[in-house]
């Protein structure tokens, strides 16, 4: 009897502590987004294989678990592209002619159990101050047009026409082209996809299609109308819806993420109705610019953010773009811990940085205090 009690006693002690030992692992393994742009504007990083390795090392070294790794920019692909091949006889930027940067990112990051998104930076913009590049001059009939009837030019960026089928199923193809034939776990627009300026809409495609619903009557001369903006938006919208159906379609593990601009500025300006993106469930992974250069600008941003835009069962998917770096600015380190910990405050664990070279001025505070214990990757394509 006395040996009975012996064994249930050593079994239930074993029990007790397996339980508790992995309550204690399960509480200290957190799920969260630490990410952080990795560009070719600015930043030599992709000049070579070993700039590649050194940063992704350093990536690793700060703790964060995501880059999402600029792979269309200027009109040009940083991967060679048969769809740019075929369309624009440019297969990649000439900068990389013989290389293929987004390849060898995805070789280096995974190596260390960071996941990587292609990032379509450019989106429907075709040039900065090119009236429209070698896109719009092999595509003149893809231009976007203000109601004056010239080319939609905003802070230098020249467009196409977001609501023109060929122009999506341009940025669609190019998109399928990745998904397809790279190891990704991620793709992502910005503010340029989906999205154009509200002062487009006014070539004669976008008329025909606008009247076509509206009794024959002309759009609005006034671009910020409200149900102008609306149909607008709405358009790309179910671009949107596409393309995160054709994403899924070729593999249901690739994330579909969006760092749009902050809304409702991001509709009024750029059509970009994110909330509603939310809604519809086509987008799982949602990254607000929220650049800003104090931090009252900041809360008041992130505030609407999470108290006012996004419902709460989708604050989960929401890790806000932190602007640590552009041009000569650098965020002082006093204000990115304070914009880190209001994040969290709010239930953010996370944040994205804007971009890679800013995180050299912070490498002792990140290690310090931003690295610590295991974060995991969140399952963002449970959606459903």
């Amino acid at each position: 009897m006395k040996k009975y009690f012996i064994v249930l006693f050593v079994f239930l002690l074993t029990s007790l502590t397996i339980s508790f030992s992995q309550k204690v692992n399960s509480e200290s393994i957190t799920e969260g987004v630490r990410g952080v742009w990795l560009t070719n504007v600015d930043s030599e990083v992709l000049n070579s294989r070993e700039k590649i390795s050194e940063a992704v090392e350093l990536c690793e070294r700060l703790g964060l678990n995501v880059i999402f790794v600029v792979t269309y920019n200027k009109g040009m692909t940083l991967y060679p592209s048969k769809v740019m091949k075929n369309l624009f006889d440019v297969e990649i930027d000439s900068a990389f002619i013989g290389r293929d940067p987004l390849q060898e990112v995805i070789e280096e990051a995974h190596k260390r159990n960071i996941k990587v998104f292609a990032w379509f930076e450019f989106g429907f913009s075709t040039s900065y101050q090119l009236d429209g590049g070698h896109i719009l001059k092999k595509k003149p009939e893809w231009a976007s047009k203000k109601s004056d009837g010239n080319l939609v030019v905003k802070n230098g960026f020249d467009w196409m026409n977001a609501f023109h089928p060929e122009a999506q199923n341009f940025m669609l193809s190019l998109i399928e082209e990745v998904v397809t034939n790279y190891n990704v776990d991620g793709i992502q627009g910005d503010d340029r996809l989906p999205a154009m300026p509200s002062e487009g809409g006014y070539d004669d495609f976008t008329v025909s299609l606008y009247k076509k619903s509206h009794e024959g009557k002309n759009p609005p001369t006034n671009f910020k109308d409200e149900d102008w903006v609306q149909w607008r938006a709405d358009i790309l919208t179910n671009f949107l819806e596409k393309l995160y159906s054709r994403v899924k379609a070729i593999n249901n593990n690739v994330i579909v993420s969006m760092s749009p601009s902050i809304y409702p500025w991001s509709k009024e300006e750029y059509l970009q109705d994110w909330p509603e993106w939310l809604r519809r469930g086509i987008v799982e992974l949602v990254c607000p610019q929220v650049y800003r250069y104090d931090l009252s600008k900041y809360q008041s941003a992130l505030t609407d953010i999470v108290k006012e835009q996004v419902p709460t069962q989708d604050l989960w998917r929401i890790y806000p773009g932190v602007l640590i770096k552009v041009g000569a600015y650098y965020s002082s380190e006093k204000y990115l811990n304070e914009m880190i910990e209001y994040n969290r405050e709010n239930g953010l664990n996370g944040e994205v940085f804007f971009f890679y070279e800013g995180l050299k001025k912070h490498i002792q505070y990140l290690e310090n205090n931003y690295n610590q214990g295991k974060v995991k990757f969140p399952e963002f394509n449970n959606y459903k």
